[in-house]
């Protein structure tokens, strides 16, 4: 059985859904049923819809992060490496609070691996280039007992535990498509220049100035 926890978070990321994808004309009805249902009611429907597998739902209750994770929760995404994914919070305590999620179902600190932690940093400074806040500060959380990084951009006085605030679902996705253009255009700048085919006279006269690219990490 979902805990009360767990069933207002998947909750919440239904209804976000509901109001970035369905018609205008079916979106009340919808957001209506995933908010009538009780913990037995949503678990069931999760299981029907496969975002649950039978065989665990019943002992084990699902986890946000790890249906986050594997894409079965919509999520507002704005990066991924082979081991972690980052998303945007819908709760946030800022703009542009972002959680960097393990794909692996982890409980402790110490077992965070290293790509975890690059993508948390590598996300904090996106935050910073493009949000301009005064710092971006690292809290770690735990649901379900999987453990995600905080990434929470600090404007002025923002506590860690300020209140939340609720973000819609148009202020999301305008956020995170303002993120994601902008790791677009950075590696647009990167991409090598075409090269220019030279006669054979020319490359023997460049050739002393040749130079190999550096190594892009």
């Amino acid at each position: 059985m979902l805990s009360e926890q767990q069933a207002r978070e998947i909750k919440k990321q239904l209804i976000n859904q509901i109001e970035t994808t369905f018609p205008k004309n079916k979106k009340e009805f919808a957001k209506q049923k995933i908010n009538s249902m009780n913990s037995s009611e949503l678990e069931e429907f999760l299981i029907q819809n496969n975002l649950i597998k039978i065989g665990t739902a019943k002992n084990v209750p699902p986890c946000i992060f790890c249906l986050i994770a594997q894409g079965k929760i919509p999520s507002y995404k704005i990066g991924e490496n082979e081991e972690a994914v980052a998303v945007l919070e819908i709760n946030p305590i800022s703009k542009g609070h972002s959680l960097i999620i393990p794909k692996k179902h982890i409980n402790e600190k110490e077992t965070a691996s290293e790509k975890t932690l690059a993508l948390a940093k590598e996300i904090s400074k996106l935050i910073e280039q493009k949000l301009k806040p005064r710092e971006v500060k690292l809290a770690l959380t735990k649901v379900s007992d999987h453990i995600a990084i905080n990434a929470i951009p600090i404007y002025r006085d923002e506590p860690l535990k300020s209140k939340r605030k609720e973000a819609s679902p148009e202020e999301l996705e305008q956020l995170q498509q303002e993120l994601i253009k902008s790791e677009k255009s950075k590696e647009k700048k990167k991409s090598p220049k075409k090269r220019v085919k030279k006669s054979p006279s020319q490359k023997v006269r460049k050739k002393e100035k040749i130079k190999l690219p550096k190594r892009i990490p």
